[in-house]
């Protein structure tokens, strides 16, 4: 018997080990970050966030790719890596979340702090306090719900988003939950993940509304989308990108 819970461990404890091992790694910490703004990047680019050389980086990353940490695709004379599923995004999204409420430790802020704290994607939907200014805007009318559970869209929310532009059928035609809570480590609060979350990133980047910042998971809000925000969900977004209710 205590050989076969040996055993046991040995076959099914080092596969989570191994995850670690490689995710716990500084450099390939970072790049995996980087990926999460659901963009595919190289492997120069990759080793530049990396904080290594070049030939560094590829071994980092051959080894994430082993793992199906990431995946990659050749155009050209480039090789581009991106991760390999939303699954990815959502454990490293879960891990940040762990690390914030883990024991206090001394880490300097900078702008770019401040600015994934305001608006990020968070792989290919919105998070940071416009994220869950957005949530909050939807489920306080009563057009999503948002639980431990996990999510819905109401039919008073089917209409509101159809009419802002969103094609839910098409949506839900992907292999993707169709709307999910996601804890937003910074904001220690929920944003809509899933294919909803999704669909409604990219109706705001079509719209002009937000602007990717260069080399980050940022967004910046743009002055259509402080105009637009505010007037389709009742934010009020300031020039900073501090989020909050548009006042009654």
């Amino acid at each position: 018997m205590a050989h076969r819970a040996r055993l046991a461990v040995m076959t099914t404890g080092p596969l989570i080990a191994e995850v670690a091992a490689l995710v716990g790694d500084p450099a390939r910490a970072n790049m995996l970050t980087a990926l999460m703004a659901g963009k595919a990047l190289t492997a120069s680019e990759l080793a530049y966030v990396g904080g290594v050389a070049p030939p560094t980086a590829s071994g980092h990353l051959a080894k994430l790719a082993q793992a199906r940490l990431v995946v990659v695709a050749t155009q050209g004379r480039h090789r581009y890596f991106r991760l390999a599923s939303v699954q990815v995004a959502r454990m490293l999204e879960g891990l940040m979340a762990v690390a914030v409420d883990g024991p206090p430790r001394h880490r300097p802020t900078g702008p770019r702090d401040k600015a994934l704290a305001a608006a990020r994607t968070c792989y290919d939907h919105l998070a940071g306090g416009l994220g869950v200014g957005l949530a909050d805007a939807l489920t306080r009318r009563g057009l999503v719900q948002l639980d431990d559970d996990g999510g819905a869209v109401t039919d008073d929310g089917h209409r509101f988003l159809a009419e802002f532009g969103i094609d839910l059928e098409q949506a839900g035609r992907s292999r993707r939950i169709f709307c999910r809570p996601c804890l937003d480590w910074s904001e220690r609060r929920w944003h809509i993940g899933g294919a909803v979350g999704a669909a409604l990133a990219d109706r705001c980047f079509g719209l002009g509304w937000i602007a990717r910042v260069r080399d980050t998971r940022a967004v910046s809000v743009t002055p259509a989308g402080r105009s637009g925000f505010a007037e389709s969900f009742g934010l009020e977004i300031d020039e900073g990108g501090q989020t909050a209710p548009k006042a009654a």
